[in-house]
């Protein structure tokens, strides 16, 4: 099942009494941090062109259809204090119009696209982000948990947390120094599981639903096999991009021990008086421990790890990279567009890391996903070819590590905004003209292809 977010997809950013978020923001500013300064102010024009996206849907015959609610076309500052009908309307159709369908949504709360208003406040830096998160996931539970049966509260918060908050190439947009990610992380954790329990005391018995997060995982290897060094690092970097939330959340309410033994050293090296990673209460370890009802996670690639010699000018640094002590790079071996190598074994060895870590949990791939460069081609049987790799990557996965993985979503249904990236990448099954004000979607190779392997029930159709 394919899937995109509110911002890359809607457009309509001031519509009907949407509030501004803090991508509308940062996207308006220029200065290009945006490719060509491009923005979402109307993407793929969903917001209007619905019934065109529910054609691609039922022409690929999906079972499942995951998408993003804007927190501020919802609720325009962030608060309940002014709900938009017309934003209600928006999505009550959407998810109605999949239910008449046979097709079944997945939801996602939170997708980078903070209202402009809370950023204000301090955002995802301040506590109070906390509660306001958890009122806005409550009113969504209480508007559309009668028909949503599976949530997302928060989408890659570890991407969130390092791009937005720390080196500042996300929205807002701000390069902060110290321990700002690190707290932006810690208000991120506390906020899902405050959502996860208000799900759980107050609407689980009636509505009958999942919730949990989506973490973004890169596979990584030894940048030398036989390095010791190259090996810890890439302890290391699994523990700060992955372990880092879901231990937290999964297995015991708090980080893993290297990750808070190699910040606090790193701290204490750069003149802090104690380490940058807040710690938690043992009160806040019992209410995030065990917050999740399945683990979603979103893979695209692989990276190799070594141990950097790090010169003198780059010890100055405070910043997430220069804690990690890591060097990340593809082997020249893979092809790749962008950030993206193809590495279709990563995502099984992904998977059987997840099972083995963390208690054979029902696994959801909620994102995965090979670009075209713009201009892109209609016929993209190499692509496909990706994708077809990946998915005897995951049926190995499924019957040979009897890994539980139940639900895959392929990034994306359409061709959207790919924030920093614009519109010079191209995900979607189906190609979108960004130069027709009508915005036609027609569909690539791989949708074609992809609706072959629903319409045979899954994996096997691709092998």
């Amino acid at each position: 099942l394919p899937c995109v977010s509110s911002f890359s997809w809607a457009g309509g950013w001031d519509a009907d009494g949407k509030g501004p978020c803090v991508w509308d923001t940062f996207t308006h500013q220029g200065g290009e941090r945006v490719f060509k300064n491009q923005t979402g102010d109307v993407a793929c024009g969903s917001y209007t062109l619905w019934e065109e996206d529910l054609k691609c849907i039922k022409q690929l015959g999906l079972t499942h259809y995951r998408f993003s609610l804007s927190w501020s076309r919802l609720l325009p500052d962030g608060t309940t204090g002014f709900i938009n009908q017309k934003g209600i309307d928006y999505y009550n159709k959407i998810i109605d119009d999949l239910l008449t369908n046979g097709v079944t949504p997945i939801v996602t709360i939170y997708h980078f696209d903070l209202p402009q208003a809370l950023e204000d406040q301090g955002g995802w830096l301040s506590e109070a982000i906390i509660e306001a998160f958890d009122r806005y996931a409550r009113f969504c539970f209480r508007t559309f948990g009668d028909r949503v049966k599976h949530w997302i509260t928060i989408n890659e918060p570890n991407i969130l947390a390092v791009l937005a908050y720390d080196m500042g190439s996300f929205a807002p947009g701000i390069r902060h120094f110290g321990p700002a990610g690190y707290q932006a992380a810690h208000n991120l954790i506390k906020a899902h599981a405050r959502a996860w329990h208000s799900y759980d005391s107050l609407f689980r018995k009636e509505q009958k639903g999942k919730v949990s997060l989506s973490l973004f995982y890169v596979w990584l290897e030894p940048g030398d096999p036989n390095s010791v060094a190259d090996q810890e690092a890439v302890k290391r970097a699994s523990a700060f991009a992955l372990d880092f939330f879901a231990k937290p959340i999964f297995i015991d309410g708090d980080y893993p021990d290297l990750v808070k033994s190699h910040i606090a050293s790193m701290s204490k090296k750069q003149g802090f008086p104690s380490s940058k990673l807040p710690e938690f209460t043992e009160e806040e370890k019992k209410m995030i421990k065990g917050t999740a009802d399945f683990f979603a996670v979103q893979y695209y690639t692989t990276r190799l790890i070594k141990h950097p010699e790090i010169k003198k000018e780059e010890q100055e640094k405070l910043d997430f990279w220069q804690d990690l002590q890591v060097d990340s790079f593809p082997d020249p071996s893979w092809e790749g567009v962008n950030w993206v190598y193809v590495v279709p074994w990563g995502i099984r060895k992904s998977l059987k890391y997840i099972k083995d870590t963390y208690n054979n949990p029902v696994i959801y791939i909620t994102e995965n996903g090979f670009p075209q460069r713009d201009p892109p081609s209609l016929d993209d049987t190499q692509r496909w070819e990706y994708f077809r790799q990946t998915f005897q990557e995951m049926f190995k996965a499924i019957h040979v590590d009897k890994v539980n993985l139940q639900v895959y979503c392929a990034w994306s249904l359409l061709d959207n905004f790919e924030w920093c990236d614009g519109y010079s990448l191209r995900f979607g099954l189906f190609h979108v003209d960004f130069e027709d004000p009508a915005r036609p979607r027609v569909p690539y190779t791989s949708a074609k292809e992809y609706a072959k392997v629903i319409r045979s029930n899954g994996l096997e159709g691709a092998l």
